[in-house]
């Protein structure tokens, strides 16, 4: 298993091949289909986005409220695909990686290509597994659509495959 420091810089990035399993640590943001829209809104008008979109690591996932004295509640990925209108613009600001489940739109994977970003898969229905690689969690932007808000994780060891790499191969059929 290859263990993965974030930032991820463009050599190790290029180093790795879907179906690689690797451990992630580092800062990755939550965002699903409802903050991804805001987001490129924003950018579509010239205006920021509400987290620096530079090599980010954005986690398709809405967490769940944390029980008292928890850092979060479940945290397991959700459908990318409903991501896939919104990706490569997201992509093309800057965003290095994106973790979720299931397949990627050509037009993501065109993306991935281009700017060199990559495609990790976790596993589905494995929130409360999830929820353990989160050392903490602090709200970002967006705190009206709850669950779908933009956070900012900070994960250590977050077991991961690359389901895209950065050359567009895949594992995902």
């Amino acid at each position: 298993m290859k263990q993965i420091k974030l930032p991820i810089s463009d050599k190790e990035s290029a180093s790795l091949n879907a179906g690689d399993i690797i451990s992630l640590s580092g800062i990755i943001y939550t965002a699903r289909d409802a903050a991804h829209k805001r987001i490129c809104e924003a950018l579509a008008k010239g205006e920021p986005a509400p987290l620096n979109l530079d090599g980010a690591v954005i986690y398709y996932c809405g967490p769940t409220p944390a029980r008292e004295g928890e850092i979060i509640g479940s945290c397991g990925p959700t459908t990318s695909a409903r991501m896939d209108d919104y990706a490569p613009a997201l992509i093309e600001h800057g965003a290095k990686i994106m973790i979720g489940k299931g397949k990627r739109s050509q037009a993501v994977t065109d993306a991935m290509v281009r700017f060199g970003g990559l495609y990790l898969v976790a596993v589905g229905g494995a929130g409360a597994l999830m929820k353990s690689y989160v050392k903490t969690c602090t709200p970002v932007a967006y705190p009206d659509l709850g669950c779908e808000a933009v956070y900012r994780l900070e994960v250590e060891n977050m077991e991961l495959i690359v389901g895209t790499d950065s050359r567009g191969k895949t594992v995902l059929k």
